[in-house]
């Protein structure tokens, strides 16, 4: 009787979702990264010229900060994949971030929340612990807030498209580019008008606009509640995964049986959490399936549930594996997102010390340059959805054009080349400013700033394929029900990555130091460094990363499912289809 009254409920709520959420959601994300991005693009110049903090400090604190706002996501997946669901979590989240932001952008208005103003040889003061402890704690509360937006947002918006529907299936991935392609459009206005204001107009109005865009985002997604199609939480997958390692461990010096047929099934124990279709048995890392192995101390009674510390169905064994199979592909992404980080610290500060002017009354403002990242990154997820994917798709036939690890792979090999390359662009500055006799001042090298334009400019066309990449791969090879857990992964590869970047300039600041006062990554002077090495490093580091990724790809194995296929809106069911999507 459940499950004829499960069956007669999944057509009302499928009625929901869909396209005509779509403006809400993206709305709600232009907004919301209009104001993420246009508080933190330029937050290195902020650090350094208005609370007078030294370079690398800065630059450590910024990667600090993109590291935990990166790793909260743990947390804000668990929580929506547990309790309160995504919507709920996005909700609590933004207005938490909200605070966050509204409490920095008051500490840039009023003056005794930071340091007095300095200038020329003047000793400039560094904010006191008081100042401090208002940024790290505006800091920490967006980076609690990012926690419950980042694994949910993404996952919410595919979630409006119903899997099972041969018409909606291919919306579901197309979503992924529209929704980066809504995203870089935000930015690009973040990276241009937002940093602009901040550089001419104060930092009062730049950080104030984009706290009153996270407000507009707020208000936009919750006006959107009566379209939704949310699905409810179904208990902790955390739960669920450990309850398998430990039931395995009891189990571990049983035999394994002849036959998977024999391993512990339970459809209906199954259904809210397999909606999408059941996994199916896979041969990899059979050691656990004995947690699914019945023995008569289980003491399984027909329509009771089992103890799952010690008896666990096959679909749950195959959650567990889903995602230690992930775990390889996960690992990958970090150090893409080391070189990335550089963006926002060295690059900046490069491009600081070079010759920004388009005419004689304006220049570019330092942090407008990861434009040319956005413009790139967009320009090429439009070829890429209107021109790749048919060109490929006639090759493949496989309806995405090519897999996401094949397109992921791309945006490594893209990688490499973008730190390559500003290593010799380095080079190249600074012969300009030994050319003008500029190595030991501050002023500005009369080098054009464009000559950093090939590396942004890589980085965009690597971000476009391999940060897409990356997000269909979690999206599709997560367990269906642990999907906001499957972006938190994204999210802490992000973190993590930012994390590395944080020790490598640590250490190669600690250990490039020479007795006579050198360093590759000096604070003071950016002309006397060695910055070209450090480039070069982290493309070493991407090369061997590189090879490390194609073995991944090639040993991984794509998650079975058996997913009910809808023949025709007369019926409910179709045939059975085994899905390995790539």
């Amino acid at each position: 009787m459940e499950k004829m009254e499960l069956e007669k409920g999944r057509p009302a709520e499928r009625q929901k979702g869909g396209l005509i959420t779509m403006p809400f959601i993206f709305a709600n994300e232009a907004c919301e990264k209009l104001a993420v991005v246009g508080f933190h693009t330029n937050m290195i110049s902020y650090l350094t010229t208005e609370l007078h903090m030294p370079l690398t400090k800065a630059a450590n604190t910024l990667t600090n900060f993109a590291g935990t706002s990166s790793l909260t996501p743990l947390l804000g997946a668990f929580m929506a994949d547990a309790f309160v669901g995504r919507f709920w979590t996005i909700t609590v989240a933004s207005i938490i971030y909200q605070i966050g932001m509204t409490s920095l952008t008051f500490s840039a208005i009023l003056p005794h929340l930071r340091p007095p103003p300095c200038s020329g040889d003047q000793v400039c003061q560094q904010a006191d612990t008081g100042q401090l402890a208002i940024l790290h704690a505006s800091l920490l509360l967006g980076a609690l807030g990012s926690g419950g937006i980042r694994p949910c947002v993404v996952a919410f918006g595919a979630d409006q498209f119903d899997e099972n529907d041969p018409k909606q299936h291919t919306k579901t991935w197309k979503y992924f580019n529209w929704y980066y392609f809504v995203m870089g459009v935000a930015i690009l206005l973040a990276v241009t008008v937002v940093v602009y204001i901040q550089d001419n107009i104060g930092w009062g109005w730049g950080l104030g606009i984009p706290t009153v865009a996270m407000f507009i985002s707020i208000v936009t997604f919750i006006l959107g509640y009566p379209l939704y199609r949310n699905l409810d939480p179904e208990g902790s997958p955390f739960t669920r995964l450990l309850q398998v390692s430990v039931a395995a461990f009891k189990k571990r010096k049983l035999p394994m049986v002849s036959d998977s047929k024999l391993l512990y099934r339970n459809d209906e124990i199954d259904g809210p959490i397999s909606m999408g279709g059941m996994l199916l048995h896979t041969k990899h890392m059979r050691f656990l399936d004995k947690a699914a192995i019945v023995t008569e101390e289980d003491n399984v009674k027909p329509g009771q549930k089992p103890n799952f510390w010690r008896l666990n169905t096959v679909h749950r064994v195959e959650e567990l594996k889903s995602i230690i199979r992930m775990g390889p592909i996960w690992a990958a992404g970090i150090l893409l997102i080391t070189a990335y980080a550089q963006q926002s610290t060295f690059s900046l500060k490069q491009a600081k010390s070079m010759d920004r002017h388009l005419t004689k009354s304006f220049q570019i403002p330092a942090g407008s340059m990861s434009v040319f990242t956005m413009t790139s990154m967009l320009i090429t997820i439009a070829v890429y959805d209107r021109i790749l994917v048919p060109l490929f798709r006639r090759l493949t036939g496989l309806e995405r054009g090519i897999t996401f690890l094949h397109r992921m792979g791309i945006g490594f090999v893209i990688s490499v080349f973008a730190t390559l390359v500003a290593g010799f662009v380095e080079i190249k500055r600074k012969d300009a400013a030994i050319a003008h006799g500029l190595l030991d001042s501050h002023q500005t090298i009369p080098i054009p700033v464009f000559w950093l334009v090939p590396q942004y400019c890589l980085h965009g066309i690597a971000e476009a394929f391999m940060s897409i990449g990356h997000l269909e791969f979690f999206y599709d090879q997560a367990p269906e029900s642990m999907r906001s857990s499957a972006m938190a992964l994204f999210w802490t590869a992000i973190s993590v990555g930012n994390y590395f970047s944080t020790l490598l300039v640590t250490l190669v600041h600690k250990f490039s130091a020479g007795p006579d006062g050198s360093n590759w990554l000096p604070d003071d002077n950016l002309n006397k460094g060695k910055l070209e090495y450090f480039y070069w490093l982290i493309t070493l580091l991407q090369v061997v990363n590189l090879i490390y990724y194609l073995i991944c790809a090639k040993l991984y194995t794509f998650k079975p499912v058996q997913v009910h296929v809808k023949e025709s809106s007369e019926s409910e069911e179709g045939g059975l289809e085994l899905s390995n999507r790539a």
